[in-house]
């Protein structure tokens, strides 16, 4: 997940009638290893786990502004491909531009550091939104019916993520001018369509991977792998 906020918006791909940045590809795996987590070992290491991802990107956003803090080394130490050479200005995602000489990394530096807090905020919101939507619906369904709180939990709460993610990233860049509130409702609607679609695909993949995971650990029905103080 760290390594996909960085490279998150470096490229953005056209799937079928879907536009959307190289990041959000393997994104909605996360909410499945989420779901997981909730189904056997509970709520309250499923909270944990997400707080340890958010713990994670923190240190990414600090080894990120840790790089940019050091100077470079000396323009004849540098290899080619550190300084790249800009015909015209480019706009990036906080509204600010670039153009002319500009080091690979500045460039790297400006367009995943947003994205990465943009995508931190999404993460927190969406992914706290899970557990506790999956754990609503398995309260509803006395623990029966694992599809539904596997689709609906996820569903919900990855269009809390798309949204979020979407405005948060690019929303410097639409006050700038730079982006058009079309392109905006593209890059949602394509966000939440590809990871719909994921969460209604992963539902099979969830079933076995419970069954497979349940017998592996020797639990039963019902039993969390965790013991009870952490169960609450």
């Amino acid at each position: 997940m760290t390594m996909l906020n960085i490279l998150g918006i470096t490229r953005f791909i056209q799937l079928g009638p879907l536009s959307l940045a190289i990041g959000v590809l393997p994104y909605p795996l996360t909410f499945l290893c989420t779901d997981l987590i909730c189904e056997l070992y509970g709520k309250a290491r499923a909270n944990f786990m997400v707080t340890l991802g958010l713990g994670l990107n923190f240190f990414i956003l600090g080894v990120l502004y840790l790089g940019q803090l050091i100077p470079a080394v000396s323009p004849d130490a540098m290899p080619p491909w550190q300084v790249l050479q800009l015909a015209e200005s480019v706009s990036l995602p906080n509204g600010s531009s670039v153009s002319g000489s500009v080091e690979l990394y500045e460039l790297i530096y400006a367009t995943t550091t947003g994205a990465v807090f943009a995508s931190m905020m999404a993460y927190i919101a969406a992914q706290y939104c899970d557990v506790q939507l999956f754990h609503f619906w398995k309260r509803v369904t006395k623990g029966k019916h694992l599809w539904i709180r596997n689709n609906f939990s996820t569903m919900l709460s990855q269009l809390v993520d798309s949204f979020m993610v979407v405005l948060v990233t690019f929303g410097a860049a639409f006050l700038a001018g730079d982006f058009t509130v079309r392109a905006l409702i593209v890059l949602m609607f394509s966000n939440y369509a590809f990871k719909f679609i994921i969460a209604a695909l992963d539902t099979g993949p969830l079933y076995l991977a419970v069954y497979q995971l349940r017998k592996y650990m020797h639990l039963q029905e019902g039993e969390l792998a965790v013991p009870t103080p952490l169960n609450t």
